[in-house]
């Protein structure tokens, strides 16, 4: 299982932020679209609804001198139509999950970098959050 894999599901217990993010949690993709998530958007109005999307970055290696060992960057998008009123409990529910903790394969903790709030997505015309981690973990 990939570590984005591993993320989302630990994520996706969290029965709170779940009922948050009722366009779910996706994976996988480079953007949140009605071809490439049409979960993240409601069948009748098609207007999307709150959403994340984790992706994976460039992974350099770690200076700890053990093998393998890298520091894996994941962001976490988060998307609702109009306002924060989702957006901001969303963030802070998936900070308090995933902050200084051990979730997935071969990962020792995960470390909080930075937050980005009350941004614009142009492309949906949408609210949009991130949060950014670091996975120090063996590849």
């Amino acid at each position: 299982m990939s570590l984005s894999s591993e993320i989302k599901t630990a994520l996706l217990a969290n029965a709170p932020l779940a009922a948050i993010l009722t366009g779910s949690i996706h994976i996988d993709v480079e953007e949140i679209s009605r071809q490439n998530t049409p979960t993240a958007f409601d069948a009748t109005t098609k207007e999307l609804k709150p959403c994340a999307l984790i992706k994976i970055g460039v992974e350099p290696r770690m200076a700890s001198g053990l093998a393998d060992s890298v520091n894996t960057p994941l962001v976490i998008y988060f998307y609702e139509r109009q306002g924060y009123a989702n957006i901001a409990p969303a963030m802070t529910l998936v900070f308090d999950q995933l902050s200084d903790q051990k979730i997935g394969t071969n990962v020792w903790q995960i470390h909080f970098d930075i937050a980005v709030n009350q941004q614009r997505d142009t492309a949906l015309d949408c609210a949009l959050g991130s949060l950014r981690f670091v996975a120090k973990r063996r590849r």
